[in-house]
């Protein structure tokens, strides 16, 4: 079995608000391997190529933000002035870039066997109000999608986590140079793996 690498990047609210080493230590707790670091003032290019430009991607999270709106009786076009989703999305999209530029971000990348299930778990529900006791967000942030775009920005969610393998590498590559990430052997890896 091979093992994964993501990307987390702890967000302006988790940065403004001290979290970082909260955040950081859950990851090594469970045994994934912290191979980069990086504290960086995120360029509004860098976002951008960091969030995709795909009408599927937009559609994806502009249907989203619809059926949020219509499980609470409420109408996005009030808010969005279309209720068309790759046109919503891009909207979203437009406030992420906004936000993720609020603050210096805190960019680790972990590595491990599972890593981006693991990571994904650990991080919690996208929608902080829906994410367990126990998560990062769960513990850590009570926003909601109704307030968010009421006041037009995203969620203020705490933390980016890769959600693929696929999308793990290609952020760990826009982010990180090879030679700023390092390969060693952690004093846990021989329990955890039975490793020599």
């Amino acid at each position: 079995m091979k093992k994964q690498r993501a990307l987390l990047i702890i967000k302006p609210d988790g940065v403004q608000r001290g979290l970082i080493g909260k955040i950081v230590s859950r990851f090594e707790q469970v045994g994934l391997k912290i191979i980069g670091l990086k504290f960086e003032w995120a360029n509004k290019e860098k976002i951008i190529a960091h969030y995709p430009e795909t009408d599927a991607w937009f559609a994806k999270v502009g249907q989203r933000t619809l059926t949020n709106y219509a499980k609470k009786g409420l109408d996005a076009k009030k808010v969005f002035n279309t209720d068309k989703d790759v046109e919503i999305g891009k909207i979203v999209k437009s406030w992420l870039v906004d936000y993720m530029q609020e603050s210096p971000v805190f960019l680790a990348v972990v590595e491990g066997y599972d890593a981006i299930e693991i990571v994904r778990k650990l991080s919690g529900n996208t929608i902080p109000v829906l994410a367990n006791p126990g998560t990062i967000r769960g513990d850590f942030s009570h926003d909601t999608i109704d307030l968010a775009n009421e006041q037009n920005r995203p969620l203020r969610n705490i933390i980016h986590a890769s959600d693929t393998v696929e999308d793990g590498e290609k952020e760990v590559n826009l982010w990180f140079k090879e030679d700023e990430l390092f390969d060693y052997k952690l004093a846990g890896e021989k329990f955890m793996y039975s490793l020599k």
